[in-house]
């Protein structure tokens, strides 16, 4: 089979499961909604606030939508091994690179697609609702970047996330590993180490460097975006090395 032969049938495969749907969904649901949400109570920088940054402020929702997105990698990736699954797929697509990268593929597209549409509307609703003399338009410095970073932010995570599952054969097991990774460790370590940039390489500070209108740290948002795709990387080439080595 070709490539894309694969990939429109991954892409059939992941559009009939109603849970990653649902994932992508609330990708959508949870960024989006508890931006606005916020924009709208608030609207303006609290008083004192000296360090307001009108662009991230849009994206306030991110950390919840970032575990939809995560939860979504996951499943499209371990219900291959649901009911032996993976035994139906690799009889299809005998070859398993071939495989592995369609499913990837898939996967990392469709976040995309669903995260430009939510960080658009992110940015031009939270945009509209900040009060006057505070919002900034599309383009305004680091507003573009930051629309367009934020999807590649839910694709890389996507790709992360399926790569564990790969690795791991369970949802359960690669959110085990990535909810701590993503909403504990970054507090912890910065709360014990003495250099505080050592937190700014973790998958999730690294990759919101480019929602900052003006990053300022050791990562800018381009190196932050490229630590992030290291870490995508290396997992999804960990999904590889367990999948090419292990029986069905």
């Amino acid at each position: 089979m070709s490539f894309p032969a694969v990939v429109h049938a991954e892409w059939i495969k992941i559009r009939s499961l109603r849970s990653l749907a649902g994932s992508l969904m609330s990708v959508f649901l949870a960024t989006a909604g508890f931006s606005i949400l916020v924009c709208a109570a608030l609207g303006r920088p609290e008083p004192g606030v000296t360090d307001f940054d009108p662009v991230l402020f849009s994206y306030y929702g991110l950390n919840f939508g970032q575990m939809a997105a995560l939860t979504f990698g996951a499943i499209a990736m371990a219900a291959e091994y649901k009911n032996a699954g993976i035994r139906v797929s690799l009889a299809a697509v005998p070859n398993r690179g071939l495989f592995y990268a369609a499913k990837l593929t898939v996967v990392a597209w469709l976040a995309f697609v669903v995260g430009l549409v939510t960080s658009l509307t992110c940015f031009l609703s939270g945009q509209a609702l900040i009060d006057k003399g505070f919002g900034i338009g599309i383009g305004d410095p680091g507003a573009l970047r930051a629309v367009v970073g934020c999807a590649l932010y839910f694709a890389l995570i996507s790709l992360l996330s399926a790569g564990l599952a790969a690795l791991l054969r369970s949802v359960t097991g690669a959110l085990s590993l990535l909810v701590p990774l993503f909403l504990i460790l970054p507090f912890v370590i910065g709360d014990v180490s003495r250099d505080s940039s050592v937190a700014e390489f973790l998958p999730d500070r690294a990759g919101q460097q480019i929602l900052l209108q003006d990053p300022a740290g050791t990562l800018g948002p381009w190196s932050g975006m490229a630590v992030l795709a290291l870490w995508s990387a290396l997992a999804t080439a960990a999904g590889w090395w367990a999948l090419r080595r292990r029986d069905a």
